[in-house]
């Protein structure tokens, strides 16, 4: 009775706002030649968002830093059926993905992007211990975990990784669905758009799978199993690497890039 009195008006405040979502669901759009699938987990974070800025007392008890840190740490646990789907959607085409796993394989090393293009910029931006969460990956799933049980999400790490994936979740889906669609009018194959939908956000990886199914309705199933293969891969290899590969690289790029930034100070100092 004390843990629902504690934590039970946020469940419920959840479960109205998923409510609200599911009843708005994905809603499409046309930009020309190009259709933007807005997913409900989009809505639902801006629902939450939204009812934050309500001036109301109670609603700000609700988002008490004791019951965030609750929501913070069970989300994870949250994703679990999602990859039970995932795995549900690979079944039927396995053969196919088996045959270009290799693929797959190579396709994890992008996840290193992050780090060589975005560590840099974050730290000439002036971000520090920030840039460390923000820019381990793509601040889903997996670098959540990382991060929260290295870091815990009250760290500058931690703020880090918690502003990307909600910039993610709200802006990651909508990019990705206009994406998809524009790769394809390049005239990349529709299974290499599939495969590299699954970047590790299941929002963002929906969003580009469902664009390009509604392309080539004809190879929907595949374009979906694709996607979830990769997808599935991410979150289960690309653990792997980022903890043996992403982790000591972001570690040897931050110490000498801060290490050259401060020494410039040093010599440059700013003048008042």
């Amino acid at each position: 009775m004390k843990y629902f009195k504690s934590y039970g008006p946020l469940i419920l405040l959840v479960l109205l706002i998923d409510f609200i979502a599911e009843m708005i669901g994905m809603q499409i759009f046309s930009i020309g030649k190009i259709e933007v699938s807005i997913l409900p987990l989009v809505f639902a974070v801006i629902i939450a968002i939204l009812i934050y800025l309500i001036p109301w007392h109670p609603i700000k008890k609700l988002y008490s830093d004791k019951r965030v840190k609750f929501a913070g740490k069970y989300m994870i646990l949250i994703m679990l059926p999602l990859m039970a789907r995932y795995g549900a959607n690979v079944a039927p085409k396995i053969n196919e993905i088996l045959s270009v796993g290799w693929v797959f394989l190579v396709h994890e090393l992008g996840n290193l992007g992050t780090i060589l293009f975005g560590l840099p910029v974050a730290l000439l931006l002036g971000l520090r211990q920030e840039a460390i969460g923000s820019t381990l990956g793509l601040g889903r799933e997996g670098e959540l975990a990382y991060i929260s049980e290295k870091y815990t999400l009250d760290s500058p790490e931690g703020r880090g990784v918690l502003g990307i994936y909600l910039i993610g979740t709200i802006f990651g889906s909508i990019v990705f669905s206009i994406l998809a669609p524009v790769l394809l009018g390049m005239g990349f194959s529709y299974k290499a758009v599939a495969m590299s939908s699954g970047v590790g956000s299941s929002s963002m990886m929906t969003a580009a799978s469902t664009a390009l199914a509604a392309i080539v309705p004809k190879h929907s199933e595949t374009v979906l199993s694709f996607a979830a293969a990769s997808q599935l891969l991410t979150s289960f290899i690309g653990t792997y690497i980022m903890y043996f590969l992403a982790v000591p690289l972001q570690k040897f790029m931050y110490v000498h890039i801060t290490h050259v930034l401060d020494h410039k100070r040093e010599v440059y100092p700013e003048h008042d």
